[in-house]
């Protein structure tokens, strides 16, 4: 059987980040994707002018259609923006085992704020022990571990708010690498940067990746290397011409196909 991805996140109106990034990387990966969609945002390369929030009910509705129905191998969250979102989220998986990548999406990088601040906690309490990994970028991993600090202290500080491995990612500060924590081993992943102007969708693109290797069977450490190889080409191959900020990523290589 084919694997099966699950997103749940927001919806990017503008195509470069969101359940449109996410679905495009499960494609890209070889994985059949589903959505969740918890928040619309009114969004282009410049930024979010509007956010419009999926009443939690109809949130939890189709997380059991689809699950009920479909299934996962693999799931993600990435923007949740509000504390009975997560809660909603969270109950839903609960009682399953099925491998979980949690972003912490927090904010956008225009940005605008996709977590509210009373929701921090609520998403470390409920999501954090249910994931099989988190991967917050250098700002949203200072955020949530308290203050600054080098990577692996970083990871190791959201360790012990409850979550089971930290993947904080080397897209943001001087040092390219993804750093790797699971609890026991750090493992450091390099990173290839492109001076291009189309990084739109990246995080996501990386996190969608990651939850689609593990969805095949690859090891969290193998997963994540894909993931750093997938979305740094994203990145070299992203369309900077379309827009008037910062590009989407292209993780299909649509540019190179036309």
């Amino acid at each position: 059987m084919i694997p099966r991805c699950l997103t749940i996140a927001g919806s990017d109106s503008g195509g470069g980040a969101g359940i449109q990034a996410d679905l495009k990387a499960f494609a890209a990966a070889g994985c059949y994707g589903m959505s969740a969609i918890v928040a619309l945002t009114a969004q282009n390369t410049t930024g979010v002018t509007a956010v419009h929030e999926v009443p939690p009910a109809f949130v939890r509705a189709q997380l059991d259609a689809v699950l009920g129905d479909l299934g996962a191998d693999a799931a993600k969250t990435g923007m949740l923006f509000s504390r009975e979102v997560i809660q909603t989220v969270a109950d839903a998986l609960a009682a399953g085992q099925v491998p979980l990548v949690v972003d912490p999406v927090m904010i956008a990088s225009s940005g605008a704020r996709l977590l509210r601040d009373d929701a921090v906690e609520t998403l470390v309490a409920r999501l954090f022990p249910l994931a099989t990994v988190v991967t917050p970028n250098l700002y949203e991993a200072e955020a949530l571990a308290g203050g600054p600090g080098s990577r692996r202290e970083l990871a190791e500080r959201i360790h012990t708010r409850g979550a089971p491995a930290v993947l904080v990612t080397g897209g943001h500060g001087d040092t390219p690498v993804d750093h790797l924590f699971d609890g026991k081993r750090h493992v450091e992943i390099p990173v290839d940067r492109h001076d291009v102007a189309a990084t739109h969708g990246a995080g996501c693109t990386h996190s969608a990746t990651l939850a689609a290797g593990l969805a095949r069977g690859l090891t969290l450490e193998e997963a994540a290397r894909e993931a750093a190889r997938v979305a740094s080409e994203a990145v070299r191959n992203g369309l900077a011409e379309l827009g008037a900020g910062d590009g989407p990523v292209d993780v299909l290589h649509l540019k190179g196909a036309a």
